[in-house]
């Protein structure tokens, strides 16, 4: 079955690199694991044009899965419209991420083992969207947590890996602890956890209420909320974002696959899937709209002065996520799952890239010691000079262009068109889109021009990445070239809810659609502007004025400080909750373990073994010592039973 070679081909080409890696050996192993991802990617887009062109529904039930009273669960694959885009997206970059570490980690010497996690990745996040039930999608959810763990600690004999991996793991169980707990209010007052019983039942809890934490709330905004707190860290929104940056610690193939096809992108898909249920509740879609929009300009401001090269495409992908909720917060579902799906093409395409540049340069990171590659690695440099194009979204209005200039526009134009407070959404894209530009043009003037910075030896042997890089840079350029223009007529036409069909609900106060059509004029031209400008600052910047910058770090240092810092939520959360989390870990240690167990419990054992200590050193082997041992204990015997009387008749 079609569906299922999907879904399973990645969990063999797993198993058979996890399992059997040491005895096929690592090149079987990479072949394997990226036949079965390319197999999968071609299944896939046969898919999209059979469900998702062509406005189809259906639903496979593999087996029974879980039975107990009135929870009754199957394992299915629900195929529609939103599944079969997520499909092409996941395998799509995933199997070219496969292809693209063949060359990337050819020195690794765990390959099968990387392979193995990466293939784990990608069946964890198809079992997530082709979940018809929630307990299914947990499942995708968890392991998508778990498979980022292993990756992003894959070098695990750096402490910074491992401090990263254990941050997103942390940080991803805040998340997913409101998650569930959504899951578990929702069975609680629907008796059900399968998408189509709960979108036809949650109309009949609008306007109802229920005790939780001690208060009576309204069900579906509180449900509603707590399936949000999952995506915001599943998908690195402004309070739970923390750990997005640090995952760029594992390879660089993994930070493509997590920050573009996979874990980030499984939060929007959610509120998009679960778009029944947040129509139902307008105050939790007015918090998803606040949380993308603070996000996409939080994200942009630290972006500005990061100085690693995959750090500043990582905040790049926490922006562009905030772009995403905002969409999805204003009823524009459609919008959001299309940013989504051009993201993936171009944003993967600049973190391959940055993988190239890295590779060219013997795994320098900082642009502060790159420059003027554009010469050594040409190709290197035009795949990211169209990443760049497409995330800045580059285009005319109403003609053509980039991506980007489709997906995130259109964004734009549903934010001023929701009307939503002061309009405070569309003017933070704005400013977002022009910061954007800005720090995505002065990672290109940094890198790829002026003098070198590296030291002589470094960039006289960079050198152009091998063809199994290259192959995949090139794909993601077409992407990111044609994606916008090839799928618009469909994602976002006039007839868009005939191709979304039933896959994304819209409740029928919801025009916005029909709505960012109709928009000032200018409003399309405010997107070009602030890209325009962007650029302007930054060629300034880093190439007609390049001792600017650091006269601008110098006039506004608390300012650049704070930027520089992350807006100081590292050191803020540590403050918060790791610090507190140590000295109770460490009162526990001290005076629970050392004090109480050790004093108490183990100190009477210490006590009983001393004195058992004597008692054995009594034991010494002789003969007549035991003898006459037994003499003096007859003696004594025979003194008490005198003393006490009981042989008094007899002694008489």
């Amino acid at each position: 079955m079609i569906y299922a070679a999907i879904v399973f081909l990645p969990l063999a080409g797993a198993l058979i690199a996890g399992l059997f890696g040491r005895v096929i050996g690592d090149r079987p192993s990479e072949i394997i694991t990226t036949a079965f991802l390319m197999i999968a990617a071609v299944l896939s887009w046969v898919v999209f044009v059979q469900v998702g062109l062509g406005h189809e529904t259906r639903e496979i039930t593999l087996m029974r899965w879980i039975t107990s009273g009135e929870l009754d669960v199957s394992w299915a694959l629900k195929i529609d419209t939103l599944t079969s885009v997520m499909l092409v997206v996941v395998t799509t970059v995933s199997s070219l991420v496969h292809l693209y570490s063949i060359g990337y980690m050819h020195e690794d010497d765990s390959r099968p083992r990387f392979f193995a996690y990466l293939s784990l990745f990608t069946f964890a996040m198809l079992m997530l969207v082709t979940s018809g039930n929630l307990v299914q999608m947990f499942f995708g959810w968890e392991g998508v947590g778990l498979a980022s763990y292993l990756l992003i600690g894959f070098w695990y004999k750096k402490p910074e890996a491992n401090a990263a991996a254990i941050k997103a793991f942390i940080v991803n169980r805040v998340g997913d602890f409101g998650f569930s707990l959504g899951v578990f209010g929702l069975f609680f007052v629907f008796h059900t956890v399968n998408l189509d019983a709960l979108f036809a039942a949650a109309p009949s809890a609008v306007g109802k209420t229920f005790s939780f934490a001690g208060y009576e709330v309204d069900i579906l905004t509180t449900l509603s909320l707590l399936l949000f707190v999952g995506a915001m860290g599943k998908s690195a929104q402004f309070l739970l974002h923390t750990w997005l940056p640090d995952a760029m610690e594992g390879p660089t193939p993994v930070s493509a696959l997590i920050h573009a096809a996979t874990m980030v992108t499984a939060g929007v898909f959610m509120v998009a899937r679960l778009s029944p249920i947040f129509e139902l509740a307008p105050n939790a879609l007015i918090v998803v709209t606040f949380i993308g929009a603070i996000t996409a300009f939080f994200a942009a401001t630290v972006g500005l002065v990061q100085n690693d090269i995959k750090r500043v495409i990582a905040y790049s992908t926490c922006s562009q996520l905030g772009y995403m909720f905002v969409a999805c917060g204003i009823g524009a579902y459609g919008v959001g799952i299309f940013h989504l799906f051009t993201h993936a093409f171009f944003k993967a395409l600049l973190f391959l890239g940055a993988g190239s540049v890295i590779h060219a340069m013997h795994h320098e990171q900082d642009m502060r010691a790159m420059g003027g590659l554009r010469r050594k690695i040409p190709w290197t440099f035009a795949a990211m000079l169209i990443g760049t194009l497409a995330l800045t979204g580059v285009g005319i209005p109403h003609l053509a262009g980039f991506a980007g200039f489709y997906s995130k526009d259109a964004i734009i134009e549903a934010a001023y068109a929701a009307n939503t407070p002061n309009n405070y959404a569309f003017w933070l894209l704005v400013v977002a889109a022009l910061m954007t530009s800005f720090y995505s043009w002065r990672l290109i003037f940094m890198t790829f021009y002026g003098e070198t910075r590296a030291d002589h030896h470094t960039f006289d042997h960079a050198h152009e990445s091998p063809p199994t890089m290259m192959v995949p840079l090139a794909v993601l350029s077409l992407g990111a070239v044609l994606a916008g223009l090839v799928f618009a007529p469909y994602f976002m036409g006039h007839d868009q809810s005939e191709f979304w069909g039933a896959s994304i609900f819209r409740g029928e106060h919801n025009h916005i659609l029909h709505e960012m059509h109709e928009v000032p004029g200018w409003v399309p031209y405010s997107s070009l502007i602030a890209m325009l400008a962007g650029f302007a600052i930054a060629w300034v910047y880093y190439i007609g004025a390049p001792w600017l910058p650091e006269a601008t770090a110098r006039t506004f240092r608390p300012l650049y400080l704070f930027l520089l810092n992350k807006w100081y939520f590292d050191e803020l959360y540590n403050l918060i909750f790791v610090r507190p989390a140590f000295a109770i870990g460490r009162f526990l240690w001290k005076g629970g373990d050392g004090a109480v167990i050790d004093g108490a419990i183990d100190g009477t054992a210490a006590g009983v073994v001393r004195v058992t200590d004597r008692v054995v050193k009594l034991q010494t082997g002789y003969m007549y010592h035991y003898a006459f041992a037994m003499l003096i204990g007859v003696a004594a015997i025979l003194t008490w039973l005198t003393y006490n009387g009981l042989f008094g008749g007899v002694l008489k």
